[in-house]
């Protein structure tokens, strides 16, 4: 009996046999998953909606100053072709972005959860893409393509201001308390 363990420990701790390695077992990942996680740790807040201090009584209304950056609008714009190296690859060179403010209106107040009482300042903007799109193939047969191409994007940046009452020293208090002003 000790004469087959010592026979058969060779043959099971080396080789191809995958659980040799213990902790140290390579697991297959796909190439897409390290994509999916820059998306998803990256760029949060995306999505989210900011709140910001109250529109104070006997100030103009605030105006939606802040457009969209280039890095979102390229974002939301449909995914490259993956493609094959050498095979068909697709890119996006000299790309300019136009960015037009459609809507900078605020509504009234209403109760939002988990915030409270609030008004909805909605900023939608429409951004349009110039880019030229470049198809390159070099096998079988060496091609290279090139087409100028625009895309529209639309994007929402709204956000929430508080809403504390017509008060202007509670405005005042809030508004210090949030900007630290």
């Amino acid at each position: 009996m000790l004469w087959a363990a010592v026979v058969a420990l060779p043959t099971l701790s080396g080789g191809c046999n995958p659980l040799t390695l213990g902790w140290f077992t390579p697991i297959p990942v796909q190439p897409w998953v390290a994509e999916r996680m820059d998306q998803k740790y990256n760029h949060r807040n995306d999505g989210r909606v900011p709140i910001l201090p109250p529109i104070r009584n006997g100030y103009p209304p605030p105006i939606c100053e802040d457009p969209p950056s280039d890095a979102e609008v390229l974002r939301a714009l449909p995914k490259v072709a993956r493609g094959i190296p050498y095979i068909y690859e697709e890119f996006r060179d000299d790309v300019t972005i136009v960015k037009n403010r459609l809507v900078d209106k605020i509504d009234p107040p209403r109760f939002f959860p988990l915030i409270g009482m609030a008004q909805l300042h909605h900023c939608h903007w429409e951004c349009v893409v110039y880019y030229t799109e470049v198809i390159q193939s070099d096998y079988p047969f060496p091609q290279y393509t090139k087409r100028n191409r625009v895309q529209v994007v639309y994007i929402d940046k709204d956000h929430l201001h508080l809403y504390v009452g017509p008060n202007a020293d509670m405005q005042r208090q809030i508004t210090q308390e949030m900007t630290k002003y």
